[in-house]
């Protein structure tokens, strides 16, 4: 049995290593590197997901970052109960073959109530009089105020929102290192999201992404150096690429014209209502579930879809099956985009009565992912005044709303979601081991095997 560690270096592609990785060409120059050929949707969760299962969507139940839980009539997304992933898990499998077998799952998604021996993740607290804490999750639950305790607290809005950045892919290595340190698991999984952040924001051809692939290098570089010094095997690996966008779609303000959404009046402003509409679309990225309440009703809502400028492709279930997307959770109908588009959450036709959290972060409200969340508005004149003015109504113990996001989707300049054409624009898998890696493309669903061979053989 060999340590191994798994690091996610989400957005990392074969075309971004160059000049700016010398960590990372050195780990591919003496070890192994392939093109991954990722999932439909190639999004963090269900691409995780299909690595740790080695199964498709339609196996895992995972069928994007949110979904449409028909039983409720309500949209969640990023939940985080790992009883949500169907099929075992590779630490699962390895534990048959070798019950010594431990494994550290380290901000990975799905991670909370699963098997994994050690977990930690983000999990704000909400107490009863409205605040939002930043905090985080862990099993066994005094290893989170342990690490924070050693290595200071986690910059929790460094990881999402306006100020998502480098510190917090910082953070989680030392704590990957710390636990490695404390408990020696046999398996590491350390999640590094910093590519996703400027990628989405400023789109891959921009000049300033070189700083971001050297940051999250030299991140890479110091845990290749330990883990190297502890005879700990690795994988780096990615989800998917991003690719440069150029406008959103925005379907549920087409379904909605269309007479198919409907929506409830709260203080003046409009919520989207999904279990009384007749069909309305799940937003992730470049793919949108939409769902139809009545099954006669599908052909027509797959005309209008076709119609819509920026969508590529409109799946139905036989579409879907043959993506391995064919599940329960799925939309009735899946929406694809081009390569150059993205689809919107937004549902409302004025911004006057916006719902008051589109304004703000807050990636469980939304009924659809929303990377304007990446952004402080433009139109504030004076931002730091703005978030000063409300940090100081939430000191003082006042209600306060930190609307800062802008309602302008076209300020994303890149995106993920339906798998990229050209394999140096997807994702990657690169080994300290390259006798253990096939030739060719790794499928995502053979990711879990390549990780058991990293254990055992």
């Amino acid at each position: 049995m060999h340590h191994t560690a798994v690091i996610n270096v989400v957005g990392l592609t074969p075309a971004l290593l160059g000049p700016d990785t010398p960590n990372l060409n050195a780990l591919a120059d003496s070890g192994a590197v392939r093109p991954l050929r990722t999932v439909t949707p190639a999004v963090t969760s269900t691409v995780q997901s299909t690595f740790l299962t080695g199964l498709p969507p339609s196996g895992h139940g995972v069928v994007g970052n949110g979904w449409y839980f028909r039983d409720l009539a309500q949209i969640w997304f990023w939940r985080q109960s790992n009883h949500l992933v169907s099929g075992e898990k590779v630490w699962e499998t390895a534990r048959r073959r070798d019950p010594r077998v431990t494994c550290a799952k380290l901000f990975w998604w799905h991670n909370m109530y699963g098997s994994a021996d050690l977990s930690v993740t983000p999990r704000p607290m909400y107490p009863a009089d409205g605040r939002k804490i930043p905090a985080i999750y862990s099993h066994p639950a005094g290893l989170a105020e342990r690490l924070e305790t050693n290595i200071g607290p986690f910059p929790f809005f460094d990881f999402w929102g306006p100020r998502a950045g480098i510190a917090s892919s910082q953070w989680i290595a030392r704590a990957g290192r710390r636990i490695w340190d404390w408990h020696r698991p046999t398996l590491s999984l350390i999640y590094l999201p910093h590519l996703d952040y400027n990628l989405q924001r400023l789109g891959p051809g921009h000049p300033d992404i070189g700083q971001d692939i050297r940051q999250i290098d030299a991140v890479c570089g110091q845990l290749l150096d330990y883990f190297r010094k502890r005879d700990t095997r690795v994988i780096v690996l990615s989800e998917y690429g991003i690719t440069a966008v150029n406008g959103a779609i925005h379907i549920n303000r087409a379904l909605r014209e269309a007479g198919w959404i409907r929506v409830r009046p709260e203080l003046g402003l409009e919520i989207l209502d999904p279990g009384a509409s007749p069909a309305f679309a799940v937003s992730d990225h470049q793919i949108a579930h939409v769902y139809v309440r009545d099954p006669s009703h599908r052909s027509q809502v797959r005309t209008l879809l076709e119609k819509i400028p920026g969508i590529e492709r409109v799946l139905d279930r036989r579409d879907q099956w043959e993506l391995g997307l064919d599940h329960p959770r799925s939309g009735d109908l899946v929406a694809v985009s081009r390569a150059d588009k993205w689809f919107s959450y937004y549902y409302w036709l004025d911004d006057s009565v916006a719902p008051d959290f589109a304004r703000t972060v807050d990636i469980h409200r939304k009924p659809g992912y929303d990377p304007a969340e990446l952004f402080v508005d433009p139109a504030i004149r004076i931002p730091a005044l703005r978030v000063g003015l409300r940090l100081m109504q939430k000191v003082l113990g006042f209600r306060y709303l930190m609307d800062v996001v802008p309602l302008d989707a076209d300020l994303v300049k890149g995106s993920h979601g339906r798998p990229a054409e050209d394999p140096d624009l997807g994702p990657v898998f690169l080994s300290t081991e390259p006798g253990l890696v096939p030739r060719g493309e790794i499928p995502a669903a053979g990711v879990r095997d390549l990780i058991l061979d990293h254990l055992f053989v």
